[in-house]
């Protein structure tokens, strides 16, 4: 059709975390890799849905603006927090302080500190039952979780974003497989259990480890154990591809990853809901935590277009443009650029 603009959106080149769709098979899945890849999401914008009045009401999304004032020490230590993962991936991290921190930004009365305190009560009841090997440990700490306390994978509304969110995880005991992960390694941890993230190519679990010894085990699935037979068989299923599941498939996923695919999680589920302002919200998150990686910004500006903050996205799709000349997009960002030039313009 005249006028349509279709642009496919080459995600993060650095490999460090994807968001998690909804595969084929009966397992929502999460996909993930540890070497250099691509994710694509393709999204059709037309003249109508940049702008025009008869397709949605001409009103500034929620969602974006990070302002000083209220939160504002929250805001700075995520983005803090973001700052230091964005150097070193592999840094020392608190996984679910993190990502209170990331909730806070959509949930600006939520108090971070009463949610990890809650963490800290499920680690004390938890503290004095670990006894034994690593699988009773493991053991003990899935049958708690994921039995006694409830918590379990959300397969009825897999794209709520309030999956992806660790206190709407706590409050309402249903997760995204990450998510979950993110709760069993902190409460393990925080009980005297090393539990660590492994991001497998279509789905999220964790390990408890002890010196050379590890338990495989999955959070989103009531934390059964998995073995390499059955971790293979899982993996397949979900992706309909053979997957060798083998040291290096099953280490754990350094915390800069993890949170990358949090907020991939989080960016997908906005635009599929159309929660521009939303999503622009989350990708200047991303942006934060990989600063070298010019689609980000791109798609930050593309958002905040599409949120009616063209002031706002001047600058980041400049940015992509001067970075990636020649990419294949750059006449439908530079369409983007024009729309949000012009309608800055009308300001003055």
């Amino acid at each position: 059709m005249a006028g349509t603009l279709s642009t496919t959106w080459f995600g993060p080149s650095v490999g460090i975390g994807s968001s998690e769709p909804r595969g084929g098979g009966s397992h929502p899945v999460a996909t993930s890799t540890t070497t250099a890849a691509t994710r694509h999401v393709r999204i059709t914008v037309s003249p109508r849905n940049i702008g025009d009045s008869h397709h949605r009401p001409r009103r500034r999304e929620p969602g974006f603006i990070l302002r000083a004032g209220r939160g504002y020490n929250t805001v700075m230590k995520l983005s803090s927090a973001l700052a230091a993962l964005a150097a070193d991936p592999h840094a020392p991290t608190d996984l679910a302080r993190v990502s209170l921190l990331i909730a806070r930004d959509a949930y600006s009365q939520m108090n971070p500190r009463a949610y990890q305190r809650k963490i800290d009560r499920l680690a004390d009841q938890l503290r004095p039952r670990l006894r034994g090997s690593l699988a009773a440990r493991t053991a003990e700490l899935s049958a708690f979780l994921f039995e006694e306390c409830g918590f379990a994978g959300n397969t009825d509304h897999y794209y709520d974003p309030r999956n992806s969110y660790l206190n709407k995880v706590i409050d309402r005991q249903v997760g995204l497989p990450i998510a979950l992960s993110i709760l069993a390694v902190a409460v393990g941890q925080r009980a005297g259990l090393n539990v660590v993230g492994v991001g497998l190519p279509g789905h999220f679990v964790a390990k408890a480890v002890e010196g050379n010894n590890e338990v495989l085990f999955d959070p989103f699935n009531g934390g059964q154990f998995l073995d390499t037979e059955a971790c293979e068989a899982l993996i397949g299923s979900i992706t309909g591809r053979a997957f060798e599941a083998t040291p290096e498939a099953l280490a754990a996923s350094p915390p800069g990853a993890v949170v990358a695919r949090v907020l991939q999680n989080l960016k997908t589920a906005y635009l599929a809901d159309r929660s521009y302002g939303r999503a622009a919200r989350v990708t200047h998150r991303l942006a934060q935590l990989l600063p070298h990686d010019p689609s980000q910004r791109r798609d930050l500006g593309v958002l905040l277009v599409q949120a009616e903050h063209p002031g706002g996205a001047i600058d980041h799709l400049r940015y992509y443009l001067r970075a990636e000349p020649a990419a294949e997009d750059a006449r439908d960002v530079q369409k983007f650029l024009t729309k949000a030039l012009t309608e800055v313009a009308r300001w003055n």
